[in-house]
């Protein structure tokens, strides 16, 4: 498996998320989930990290993150090790939980805050079919939910001292006033759809502006690894879009087609989707996603891997 490009420096906000290997389970119980979270605390403390949100899944979890010191890969190596190790023991097995390395994506607080914690904070509740509404049934169980920081946010239990609320000033100076304005956002969102962040998400990585997004291409322009050279020929080699189109040009399966443009092209999945006839990017990134899950279509796998070969021999 490729190694995630991970764009890092001081100050820098995430949203992280990883799934169980084989996306099976990362619980057993409350006892797991209270082990993750006492983890979590331990990572925030011992690497400086500035915890916004979370959520935990039957076989993932969802972290927004700050880093201070810019040291993700070190605070995240570790957490995710750490508590591998504690829950091997605890259920006398061995071998890996997660299913690869975590994703990390870069995020601009000021203009995607408000939206990434509703998206985090809905996934107990949020259908598995985005294009389906939101039960109001079901918003009971979302305030009753135990495990993710949106109680905190509402103010219905007291927060643990390692979660930041420092977000909530996005809906209000007044914490009183911020809480009942964040609780009444979440209400209406019952009954609708919930728009997903990532269909702004620019080549793969950031969720951000112009200036986050000069900055990140800095960032990894500094990098020698594979991945972040084949990146930058991906963001910034005309020739490498113009080889891309003419592969696609022959391709008549539109699901690749959708994967190859924005893996492989970096181009938004909202202008891909619009293009091809969807509302918004959130129906491109289920094609892409159900293409990741090891369907059961080898001829598909094959096309991915020739393309992705193709384009690898495009020079800068």
């Amino acid at each position: 498996m490729a190694r995630p490009i991970r764009v890092e420096f001081e100050g820098a906000v995430y949203h992280i998320t990883a799934r169980g290997n084989e996306r099976r389970r990362i619980f057993c119980s409350d006892e797991d989930r209270s082990l993750f979270l006492e983890t979590l605390r331990q990572m925030t403390e011992r690497f400086g990290v500035v915890l916004h949100a979370y959520c935990l899944m039957l076989n993932h979890y969802h972290l927004v993150v700050e880093m201070p010191r810019g040291n993700l890969t070190q605070a995240m190596g570790w957490f995710q090790t750490t508590y591998t190790i504690r829950y091997n023991y605890r259920h006398k097995r061995s071998g890996h939980l997660f299913q690869g390395r975590f994703k990390a994506h870069l995020v601009e607080a000021d203009v995607y805050a408000q939206q990434l914690v509703r998206y985090v904070h809905l996934n107990p509740v949020r259908p598995r079919d985005k294009s389906k509404l939101i039960p109001h049934e079901r918003e009971k169980e979302l305030e009753e939910y135990p495990w993710s920081s949106h109680r905190d946010y509402s103010g219905t239990r007291s927060k643990p001292g390692w979660l930041n609320l420092d977000w909530l000033s996005y809906w209000g100076s007044g914490r009183i006033e911020a809480r009942r304005k964040y609780r009444l956002e979440m209400k209406n969102l019952f009954g609708g759809k919930m728009d997903s962040p990532w269909s702004n998400l620019r080549g793969g990585l950031v969720l951000g502006g112009e200036a986050l997004w000069k900055r990140a291409k800095e960032v990894v322009q500094g990098k020698k690894g594979q991945e972040e050279i084949r990146w930058q020929k991906n963001e910034g080699n005309p020739e490498m879009k113009k080889r891309l189109g003419k592969i696609l040009a022959k391709e008549g399966d539109r699901r690749i087609k959708i994967w190859a443009r924005v893996e492989l092209g970096g181009q938004r999945p909202v202008d891909v989707g619009r293009e091809m006839g969807y509302r918004d990017g959130s129906g491109v990134l289920q094609v892409i996603k159900r293409l990741g899950q090891g369907q059961r279509e080898p001829h598909l796998r094959e096309k991915m891997v020739l393309i992705r070969n193709l384009m690898s021999r495009v020079e800068s």
